[in-house]
């Protein structure tokens, strides 16, 4: 059976790879550990952290199993967005296809965020009773203001890749063909960088604009757990195993 995840480290740079292709990398709550393992255990040899998934897509995000209950895939998730931004080399998402939930919230998690144009962002939370987590309520706002970032996550559309660049989302939208150059530029450049400085430069740019993070994610995981015991919810997950559209009742 295929790693679900890849971790491979090589030349100063810890590469971490989604590897479940025939799922787009829906996530489990195995999979965010070992990331978060990876993140939370790098040596010094380590000088930047590589993000991405294998196939067509980044990550869809959490499985919609029926198994989301309870507080602990909201702190699972939250311990890897907490690695993400605690860590102390800058962290590189290269988005390769869609980046969708938590899979998203991930992506924007990251210091620098790279996509194909072909790739997409989404917030799809509310579409099935719930509401955007992995910090992006805040990440999000911080980079495109409240009413861009309101509308995101209320509507639950996609975002294109190169309107997330244009809007300030994310670092760059790059060709398709030209994106494994482009990511592999930005990461030789932080791999051979001053890595002391980019480590006081993230430590206070993340303070500044995200110093409130884990308020955050504590009030994301108190209201998500709340809202997996709804009604709308269970609507939502079944209209989404069935391929309808749903009918909340607004409880």
């Amino acid at each position: 059976m295929p790693e679900s995840v890849q971790v491979r480290s090589a030349e100063g740079v810890l590469r971490i790879t989604w590897n479940d292709p025939d799922r787009l990398n829906g996530l489990t709550g195995d999979m965010l550990d070992i990331v978060s393992d990876a993140v939370e255990g790098i040596g010094d040899d380590v000088r930047v952290v590589v993000l991405t998934g294998a196939g067509r897509a980044f990550s869809t995000g959490a499985r919609l199993d029926g198994t989301l209950s309870g507080t602990e895939p909201m702190d699972v998730a939250n311990r890897l967005v907490r690695a993400v931004t605690a860590c102390p080399v800058p962290v590189v998402a290269a988005v390769n296809g869609p980046a969708a939930g938590f899979g998203c919230s991930i992506s924007l998690a990251a210091d620098i965020t790279v996509a194909k144009q072909s790739a997409y962002f989404l917030l799809p939370f509310t579409n099935i009773g719930l509401m955007p987590d992995g910090g992006s309520t805040a990440i999000v706002a911080a980079s495109v203001g409240r009413a861009r970032a309101t509308a995101m996550a209320l509507l639950g559309e996609r975002l294109p890749a190169d309107e997330a660049a244009a809007a300030g989302l994310i670092h760059a939208c790059v060709a398709d063909d030209d994106f494994d150059v482009e990511v592999e530029r930005i990461v030789d450049r932080l791999a051979h960088g001053a890595g002391v400085a980019f480590r006081a430069t993230k430590e206070a740019i993340t303070a500044a604009t995200l110093g409130d993070l884990d308020a955050v994610l504590d009030r994301e995981r108190d209201l998500q757990v709340q809202l997996f015991g709804t009604t709308d919810f269970a609507e939502g997950t079944s209209a989404f195993m069935q391929k309808r559209a749903p009918k909340f009742v607004g409880r």
